[in-house]
């Protein structure tokens, strides 16, 4: 068993048991409509939520927490995230911001946001820290929706996406990222070397903060070196989120990727709306309610539909990204702050017949010139896999198994869709539509179908 390995295996026992504990947790919140769904508005209203200590969950979604926000359909909302890796280098990603410093505020017993993943806030498994690691991304939300209810859905416009600068004023007009290429990537088994050669390695990015450049370049880069955390935890290896890096530690090479432009695509990762099957749900592995699908197309000028399983649907987003390559195969992105203008519509249940997306049941993307469909090895892995599918998800992951469900998904969007037969889907499929590998790193891996809309310009 390799490292990669032992360590989701690791993971996935310390899941198992958090889920028991989770699955007989009481919501902490009524669930009742807020009252300012009582009175609808005359017109769309804007709101803004700030990210801070008080509007952001981290690693998990969950359908107990008290809404950050309560909208009406057509309502816009800007929302402000935060990357969970802009501890790797404070000074140019929290130092000076009010909002950063309170969520990544960490003292010996106290932290701005104390419980991190969907695991115990004791630290009972692994003593890594409250929720234990188990999800890592920091979520802006959850928005309630009025008039939302199970079998409706939610379309979300991104409407606008811009980068969080640096308020520290030695980096003025500049914001940055990290891009951990860390022990659960898929080149992590595979260096060459072989087992000796294993190690974590972080790269920071910068990027202009004023929009005039379009790409981002590596500042330095570092290998992770064990990291004790305020309560004197020490991290052998990336197991928690948010770990300040102590710089003293580790050893910065700079020049890295020298002349080299990256082209920045600045999305969310993750973004999606409360599942029903648990009170907390790992922010990793994606699934039919969204979450952490990591396609860098979902972003402004894009539409995202959301089947809704919870009344409000509680909308979540963040694990914000400035570039992204299909597959993400070091485990990350350039992880980098953003803040979004979104509309938030409720279709309802009854007003889906004879639309394109009547009877959807997985997060489908709509673009400009595009549709894309998502599949994963397992279409919905909190009812495929039962009680442990917290755990079990981990291990059970495969290319395949995505390939396969991104091909149903997109046979019955032809067919629901455009009104085609199974025969026509299947044969249009193969020569106009394009499969990718979203991602090999969310413990539910992605596969995406891509299909181009003026394929129908002639109806």
């Amino acid at each position: 068993m390799n490292v990669r390995t032992a360590l989701l295996a690791n993971r996935a026992l310390g899941c198992a048991t958090a889920l028991a504990t989770l699955m007989a947790a009481s919501a902490a919140w009524s669930q009742e409509a807020p009252d300012a769904c009582a009175t609808a508005p005359d017109a769309p209203a804007h709101h803004h939520i700030p990210a801070s200590a008080d509007t952001v969950h981290w690693g998990y979604f969950s359908k107990t927490l008290e809404p950050a926000a309560t909208v009406h359909s057509g309502d816009l909302v800007t929302i402000e995230t935060l990357t969970h890796h802009a501890n790797d280098d404070a000074s140019r990603m929290v130092d000076g911001d009010p909002g950063a410093e309170s969520v990544f505020h960490w003292e010996a017993g106290e932290k701005g946001v104390d419980r991190r993943g969907a695991g115990p806030v004791d630290a009972s498994i692994h003593g890594r820290g409250a929720g234990e690691g188990f999800g890592v991304h920091i979520l802006t939300g959850p928005i309630y929706v009025c008039g939302a209810e199970p079998g409706d859905v939610l379309k979300v416009e991104i409407l606008d996406l811009a980068p969080r600068p640096s308020a520290n004023p030695d980096f003025a007009g500049r914001t940055f990222g990290s891009n951990a290429a860390a022990w659960w990537g898929y080149h992590y088994g595979d260096f060459i070397g072989g087992e000796e050669a294993k190690r974590e390695v972080i790269t920071i990015y910068e990027l202009d903060a004023t929009g005039k450049e379009d790409w981002a370049k590596a500042v330095y880069s570092f290998k992770w070196t064990p990291q004790t955390d305020p309560d004197g935890v020490t991290h052998e290896m990336i197991d928690y989120p948010g770990v300040p890096v102590d710089h003293s530690t580790v050893e910065e090479v700079e020049g890295v990727l020298e002349g080299v432009r990256v082209p920045i695509r600045p999305h969310f990762g993750t973004m999606g709306v409360a599942p029903a099957q648990a009170d907390f749900v790992d922010s990793i592995p994606p699934s039919s309610f969204g979450g952490n699908i990591d396609n860098w197309r979902v972003g402004a000028g894009g539409t995202m539909y959301y089947p809704i399983a919870v009344p409000g649907a509680l909308l979540s987003a963040g694990d914000p990204h400035a570039a992204q390559g299909d597959s993400e195969l070091a485990g990350t992105a350039i992880e980098t702050s953003l803040t979004g203008l979104v509309r938030v519509t409720l279709v309802k249940a009854d007003e889906l017949e004879g639309t394109p997306i009547a009877g959807l049941d997985f997060p489908l993307l709509e673009t400009a010139n595009e549709w894309v469909v998502h599949g994963f090895s397992y279409a919905d892995y909190l009812d495929d896999l039962g009680e442990s599918a917290q755990s079990d998800i981990y291990g059970k992951s495969s290319v395949d198994g995505a390939m396969r469900d991104a091909f149903r998904k997109m046979r019955a969007f032809l067919m629901t869709a455009y009104g085609l037969s199974e025969d026509e889907a299947i044969s249009l499929m193969s020569v106009a539509s394009d499969f990718g590998v979203t991602q090999v790193v969310d413990g539910n891996w992605g596969v995406h179908g891509v299909l181009e809309k003026r394929v129908f310009a002639g109806r």
